[in-house]
Parts: structure tokens; C-alpha cells; sequence
């Protein structure tokens, strides 16, 4: 056998392994949500004697229109499906629109994440330094923190000041003990943030990062519970609300943008709502220096 050979043997198993384990993620996620509806709520005669909790698999099969065995298989990461089977699922599941879009990423199969570099283009470093005093950011596939600006630091926790390995976005709102006082709307926000985190970090099963990063952020016994869960969600542009230590009260819109020529990075950042907000983050900065990005 040949090198060339030997490593496209052993890409097609790598790839092989990671398919599988993409089936195994949506079977055990088809299953959490069929765990969690009641034969009542879909009108479904209630047997007296049920052993397991939720709808039977073959309940979910005939709602979802095919064979009771093919769903069984779909649960245990056996078999490939189409878009439609799983849109026929999601309707006899119930699966709101989070949920839905987050079963059928799983049709595209997408490119393992981590590929992107650990560093940040001269363009996103003048896009975030230009938006100054307004708290911006830039995030990785894995949601580590790139490169911020004085506002961003201010705001929340200059990253510099963490170890590389806390310098992420969900360790931050769940780890980052003044995050719970200093983000209002905590519960929401920070649930919102982890059901958009998993439905990422499901597609990357092997990947040691993610898995770091949900090993630390399980700690928090919240993100335990709902990750634990399989929740879902998606991003919505909003107004987000901070009880600031120092300046009060802050309305900030919150904007995520796509890097095109940097797959994989985005760009987040704050922008004020009203006056007040603006006064505020112009205060936040004062006499400030703009902190530098760790080298790469």
C-alpha cells in the first residue's frame, strides 16, 4: 500500500467515524424531545400501563408518516435521512423553529469547525478599533475572544487579564462570577447563548475544544441542566440590558456579523439604544487605553 494510499484510508475512516457520530448526536436529540411529550398532548390514546417516559417510538413513526423501525434506527445513529423525513419528524415532535433548523442542519452534514486561524486579519482588528468607545468583538468558531477594544473591556472583563483558555463567550456568562448581576435579563440571556452554542458544538463531536468548553461551562449547575437537555436556540438580533457598577443602566443593541473572508470568525458588537446608553459607554472609556490582542 501506498502513502497516498494509507491516508486516504484513513481520512475515509476519520470521516466515516465523525458521520456516525453526527447520527448518534441527532438520535440522542430526536429522543430528548420524544421523551418530553405526553400522549395527552398529541391526543393520543393513554395506555395504563406505560414503562417509558414520553411517546412511543412507534407513536412518532405513524404521527411522522413511516416505518416504525426506520425511526427506531434514526434514533439509535443508524441510518442516513432526508430532509423531508426529518421535517415530517420535527412536525410529530413538536420542535419549534430552533429545534427544527438544528435537526435539519444535520442533513448537510458541515465541515468539521476549528479550521479557522487562531488570529485575527489587520481588516477585523480596523473594524474593531473603529466602532471605539462601542464595545465590539471577535469571536471564533469555538466563540473564544479574539481581539476587543477599550469598550468591550469596560464593559464586561478586559480578556487579557483571563487565562487563554477563559478568553471564551459562554465561560464568560456562565463562569465570570459577576456576570449573573451585571447582564439583566441573566437567566434568558445566558440560556438563549448556550442553546445557540450546543447547536454548534453538535456537529463537532470530536473536536477537544468544544468539548473543553462544555466541560468548564457544565460546572455552572444551570448550564448542566439545560445543555444537559439538548436545548436548542437561534441567534435574534436584540436589545440587550446591563446593570453596569459603575454607569447604571445600559440598553445595547447586540449585532453579530459573518467575517466572509475569515470563515468562521464574527464579528459581535454593542451598540447604544438611546442617549443615555451612549453617554454611558463614552464615559466607560474615558481616559482608557485601547487593550491589544493577545499575540497569535
Amino acid at each position: 500500500m501506498t502513502g497516498v494510499e494509507r491516508l486516504s484510508g484513513e481520512g475515509s475512516r476519520a470521516q466515516g467515524s465523525r458521520a456516525q457520530a453526527l447520527r448518534r448526536e441527532l438520535g440522542a436529540f430526536l429522543r430528548s424531545r420524544r421523551e418530553r411529550l405526553t400522549p395527552a398532548e398529541l391526543d393520543l390514546p393513554v395506555a395504563p400501563r406505560r414503562r417509558t417516559p414520553g411517546l412511543r417510538r412507534g407513536e412518532v413513526a405513524e404521527l411522522a408518516g413511516i416505518s416504525a423501525s426506520w425511526y427506531a434506527w434514526l434514533e439509535q445513529g443508524r441510518v442516513r435521512t432526508s430532509a423531508q423525513v426529518l421535517r415530517s419528524v420535527a412536525r410529530a415532535l413538536r420542535l419549534n423553529e430552533a429545534d427544527t433548523a438544528h435537526v435539519l442542519s444535520f442533513v448537510d452534514d458541515p465541515a468539521p469547525g476549528g479550521g479557522s486561524p487562531g488570529w485575527v486579519s489587520r481588516n477585523l482588528l480596523s473594524l474593531v478599533e473603529s466602532v471605539s468607545p462601542n464595545p465590539a468583538v471577535v469571536i471564533d468558531p469555538h466563540w473564544d475572544l479574539l481581539a476587543w477594544n477599550a469598550g468591550y473591556a469596560a464593559l464586561l472583563t478586559d480578556p487579557a487579564r483571563l487565562p487563554p483558555k477563559q478568553r471564551n463567550l459562554p465561560w464568560l456568562v456562565f463562569r465570570w462570577a459577576p456576570a449573573r448581576a451585571l447582564i439583566a435579563n441573566w437567566e434568558s440571556e445566558a440560556r438563549s447563548l448556550l442553546g445557540q452554542f450546543h447547536a454548534h458544538a453538535a456537529h463537532h463531536p470530536e473536536d477537544r475544544r468544544y468539548a473543553e468548553i462544555v466541560a468548564e461551562v457544565t460546572k455552572d449547575p444551570d448550564a448542566a441542566n439545560w445543555y444537559g437537555r439538548r436545548e436548542t436556540a437561534a441567534y435574534q438580533p436584540a436589545v440587550r440590558h446591563f446593570r453596569h457598577p459603575e454607569v447604571g443602566e445600559l440598553r445595547l443593541r447586540y449585532v453579530k456579523l459573518a467575517a466572509v473572508d475569515e470563515p468562521g470568525h464574527h464579528f459581535l458588537c454593542y451598540l447604544p439604544d438611546d442617549r443615555d446608553a451612549e453617554a454611558a459607554v463614552r464615559r466607560l472609556t474615558e481616559g482608557v487605553d485601547s487593550p491589544r490582542p493577545p499575540a497569535p
